[in-house]
């Protein structure tokens, strides 16, 4: 007899390590009768794949959380999920927040995810964040339901071992693991036979990838040496024409092997995402980031050297605890003297279990704290129209990743090598094709460019 299909949603939030993560549950799930739907009212299975990097997104989570739980007092029938980096912080304690959630996913048991469909099914409730007794199955069984895209994310390592003072994510992703590159290789052949262009290859800190192995894989004494350089050496083999990316980088881990590999590899784009988070070496320390400004510089021209037409990204906070005016305006000036081309920005948020939530004391008042999140924000939109300014009149290569109109005018959205973003206006959607355009005016986010 032939069971019954369901429909599952899943709301993601966060990183693109998220986004990941429900591609693969979404995989999992198809082997299990069940179909994504776009439509949560339409859903049997509802889950919210959530981020705990900011308090903001923790309670945007149990917000959406509180709406399914009203739906369910006339839908008794439907199951909540709650899954991500809130799922394995919280724990147990979800229940008696949200008492309509069903189960708790941890970012550790994914593929414990049959056996909790199951339980759930029979009237179970499931918390699933630390090691338990559900059984697990080999990832490589299920296939990965990857949204329709040009660029394909790829996990290639997971968790973190660095313990920056500020950070959730070794508490929620746990130490780092690397995935064997027969593993990574197989989804990225699967991923170009599907039709996507571009590869990302994914991790909190992706330059460590491999370093693992001469103690975790005693049986593979070929993978002792084998790291990122050895991996983007093996992809860039593989037949067709796409390209390759990596993030996230940390700055000390970025060796001479791979920027050399990365100017080598004809698949591998000229870009780096090398977070910062401060322009003064005292904040740095207190963050327990391993490198002060001057190291920082030292990597950052080096990369510039080396990589012709780079684009180097960073990350920011502002009003880390202490953090005095002069100190940020240390990360005002960062910008300014390492050319940055575009950086990510928050104001601190304190998150549980981390060192700096502990120092009340040194809080930053939230005006205060604003004020400078403001003042960062200015200072990056000036530098992106700055960077963006220096293509003005060259020829590059933009792979088209969308197609839509506006104001009457149709227009090819993509990206070049080095990551900036090219409006193209053209009557024909380009979607997915390598074309070559002269880039004809510089916007603050965007180029403006025509086709050849």
């Amino acid at each position: 007899m032939k069971q019954e299909i369901k429909k599952v949603y899943i709301e993601t939030m966060g990183c693109q390590m998220n986004k990941s993560d429900t591609e693969r549950i979404l995989g999992i799930l198809s082997n299990f009768n069940y179909e994504e739907t776009n439509k949560p009212e339409n859903a049997d299975l509802l889950m919210v794949n959530t981020c705990s990097i900011r308090q903001l997104s923790e309670d945007k989570a149990f917000s959406q959380l509180g709406v399914w739980g009203k739906w369910k007092q006339d839908k008794p029938d439907l199951k909540i999920g709650i899954c991500g980096c809130v799922a394995q912080q919280k724990g147990r304690k979800i229940f008696s927040r949200a008492p309509y959630v069903d189960f708790v996913l941890g970012t550790h048991q994914i593929y414990s995810l049959p056996d909790i469909i199951k339980k759930i099914n029979s009237g179970e409730k499931v918390c699933a964040c630390e090691e338990t007794n559900l059984p697990t199955i080999n990832e490589e069984g299920f296939p990965i339901n990857r949204v329709k895209s040009t660029n394909a994310w790829i996990n290639i390592t997971e968790g973190c071992n660095n313990f920056c003072t500020y950070c959730i994510v070794p508490y929620t992703r746990g130490r780092e693991r690397s995935r064997l590159p027969e593993t990574i290789i197989k989804e990225v052949k699967d991923a170009l036979n599907a039709g996507f262009k571009e590869i990302t290859l994914l991790g909190q800190n992706v330059d460590s990838y491999g370093k693992d192995f001469p103690t975790k894989q005693t049986d593979k004494p070929e993978l002792k040496n084998y790291r990122l350089a050895e991996l983007l050496k093996d992809l860039n083999k593989l037949e067709g024409k796409f390209r390759i990316r990596f993030v996230t980088s940390y700055p000390t881990d970025i060796t001479d092997e791979l920027i050399k590999t990365v100017v080598e590899l004809d698949k591998v784009c000229e870009y780096f995402h090398i977070p910062m988070q401060s322009g003064s070496s005292e904040v740095l320390k207190a963050m327990n980031r391993r490198y002060n400004r001057e190291t920082y510089a030292k990597i950052v021209e080096k990369v510039r050297k080396m990589v012709p037409d780079v684009t180097i990204t960073s990350d920011f906070i502002a009003g880390f605890p202490g953090e005095t005016e002069e100190q940020f305006k240390e990360t005002l000036t960062a910008i300014d003297e390492f050319e940055l081309d575009y950086c990510n920005v928050a104001a601190y948020s304190p998150r549980e279990k981390t060192v700096a939530a502990k120092w009340t004391d040194k809080f930053i008042p939230e005006d205060v704290k604003n004020e400078r999140f403001q003042r960062l924000n200015k200072k990056i939109q000036e530098n992106c129209l700055k960077s963006n300014l220096k293509y003005v009149g060259r020829e590059m290569e933009v792979l088209v990743e969308s197609f839509y109109e506006h104001k009457g005018e149709k227009i090819n959205t993509g990206k070049t090598r080095n990551f900036k973003t090219v409006h193209i206006p053209c009557n024909k959607d380009l979607t997915g094709e390598f074309v070559n355009v002269k880039i004809t005016g510089a916007k603050t986010w965007y180029l403006k460019g025509e086709k050849i």
